[in-house]
């Protein structure tokens, strides 16, 4: 084991305990979304989809979809601060940039209806001209909805190698076009920016718990390309980002058929 490398170890976060208090649950989302913020994730994700979209070619909307949105699936979206900056950073694109030029829908996912109640009070129905949404979905019991892309951040830490294989595969079975992860690498550098970094960016004692537990608990660029592979996923690339980031990005293979039905309302 290198001098920067440090051994995984996943141990109970405080957020994913039922019976954290309502109060301690809303200020640690907060300071997340300040980290989410700082870390530039909506934007590393949306730069992700562009060079999938720009790389996959024409693709045109299976039979009877052509009036309906453009369906981004935000899954475990927590608080729903990357939903909502996703779906203002999308909203931003020309509407040619998507090949059918349909309107954007970005629906945020999580299994817990206190993020989901906490992302609809801070959000609005629509952010430019994204309609954004929210529901409870819990993506370990139920498979991701239909979608053109899907995408999850900062959750694959949480689970344990089978459980995010099957997130992962559940995400590329249902994506039309394909999926973006993003999560933490876990090294020394990393843990060392998530004790400064929670202990600068908030007083939640949550999230200065969380933090650290969160990058032992994440995998290095070796561990995701086995994740993926296990997943079915052979052709993904993984992009290392700030700050300690992995990108993990699927197209779907042009030979490949893409889901069936898509929904018109997630």
């Amino acid at each position: 084991m290198s001098l920067w490398s440090i051994p995984r170890a996943r141990q109970p976060e405080l957020m994913d305990d039922p019976a954290l208090p309502a109060a301690d649950h809303m200020h640690a989302l907060d300071a997340l979304a300040r980290i989410n913020m700082l870390s530039l994730t909506s934007s590393q994700v949306v730069r992700a989809i562009s060079r999938m979209h720009a790389g996959s070619g024409p693709r045109q909307p299976s039979a009877g979809q052509d009036s309906r949105p453009f369906q981004v699936v935000d899954v475990a979206c927590g608080g729903g601060d990357v939903t909502v900056a996703m779906a203002r950073r999308l909203s931003r694109r020309p509407r040619s940039w998507i090949a059918d030029g349909r309107a954007v829908h970005m629906m945020g996912l999580d299994k817990s209806p206190r993020a989901v109640a906490r992302a609809e009070l801070h959000s609005q129905n629509r952010v430019g001209t994204a309609r954004v949404s929210f529901a409870v979905h819990d993506i370990l019991a139920d498979p991701c909805p239909p979608c053109d892309i899907a995408t999850v951040s900062l959750f694959l830490h949480h689970l344990d190698d089978d459980d995010a294989v099957h997130v992962l595969a559940s995400l590329a079975g249902a994506a039309r076009i394909g999926i973006v992860a993003s999560d933490l690498l876990r090294n020394a550098t990393g843990l060392t920016l998530a004790v400064v970094g929670t202990a600068v960016l908030s007083r939640s004692r949550v999230a200065r718990v969380d933090g650290p537990l969160s990058v032992r608990a994440a995998r290095t660029p070796a561990e995701y390309r086995v994740l993926l592979d296990r997943a079915g996923l052979r052709d993904a690339t993984i992009h290392r980002a700030w700050p300690q980031r992995a990108i993990l990005a699927w197209t779907r293979p042009a030979d490949q058929p893409a889901p069936v039905t898509m929904q018109g309302t997630l």
